[in-house]
């Protein structure tokens, strides 16, 4: 449970938790919401305008050189109070936005991916590896498998309560069932999928951890995270000619222009262009 500080306004956390937000987002908007109440601690919250909150970001912009998607949680999470708490309907959405930042993901190839998997002996980190990658989960989607979302007989990993709240199936290998089969015999999980030595759910900074030494030992000097393992299986697809639909509904990404960003980075059609240096002058 979060602190439940009477710094904050009334209602502001009790409608984040009835409305189910993430723990990581409700920790997020209270820690920002709180800085926010602090620098207008000499002023009614309900007496703020427009352009004392402008004000208040680009302050931060400035001096604390926050980047862009810091500058719109901020914003949410000052919204959320004036609109959600407060039922303000649409009076606070003309805040300065940053504009979106077009950054391409970094993606390793399927031989790295493979490498990084032989080179982890420890059986139960390279199942947690091979499993982010087969069905191109997030990490917190991996935390919160059960033993009984993998279904072998029908080559299916279900995502329960995946980002959005929404239930999913993705693919599952058939070399990570071989694995799995025997994770299963040697670790016994109860209830998680995978779990802590002291059992409960795995840990987000374990998965860091592990795939960082997985990387280190693989001599991949790419910047690299455990995302980069989704974004890499979504890549992978699209290289080999998987429908973009499709691609969608197994990432469980709500629009397809959230899926596009991957024809920018998959390299089949790139490779069918023939480069003009290597163009034959007679």
């Amino acid at each position: 449970m979060h602190n439940r500080s009477t710094n904050l306004p009334r209602g502001y956390l009790e409608l984040l938790e009835r409305k189910r937000y993430s723990q990581s987002t409700i920790k997020t908007y209270t820690n920002y919401f709180r800085q926010f109440m602090y620098y207008f601690r000499d002023q009614d919250l309900n007496t703020i305008t427009h352009h004392q909150i402008n004000t208040y970001i680009f302050d931060l912009i400035q001096l604390k050189k926050i980047s862009g998607s810091q500058q719109n949680q901020r914003i949410n999470a000052i919204k959320f109070y004036y609109e959600k708490v407060l039922d303000r309907k649409n009076e606070y959405y003309h805040l300065s936005r940053p504009r979106k930042e077009t950054k391409l993901p970094t993606i390793l190839t399927l031989e790295e991916v493979n490498r990084i998997f032989d080179l982890t002996e420890n059986l139960k980190h390279k199942c947690i590896l091979m499993t982010i990658y087969s069905g191109g989960l997030r990490r917190s989607e991996l935390i919160n498998l059960k033993v009984e979302d993998i279904d072998s007989q029908r080559m299916l990993t279900k995502v329960c309560g995946a980002k959005g709240k929404k239930d999913r199936f993705t693919l599952l290998s058939e070399k990570l069932v071989i694995e799995l089969r025997k994770y299963y015999k040697k670790y016994r999980p109860q209830i998680w999928l995978f779990e802590g030595q002291e059992g409960g759910q795995y840990s987000a900074t374990s998965i860091e951890k592990i795939f960082h030494a997985a990387v280190t030992r693989a001599n991949i000097r790419k910047y690299v995270t455990p995302h980069s393992l989704r974004h890499s299986f979504a890549t992978h697809l699209l290289e080999q000619g998987t429908n973009l639909r499709y691609i969608q509904e197994l990432l469980g990404h709500a629009s397809t222009k959230t899926t596009e960003v991957y024809t920018h980075v998959a390299s089949n059609a790139l490779r069918k262009i023939r480069n003009p240096l290597d163009t034959p002058l007679n």
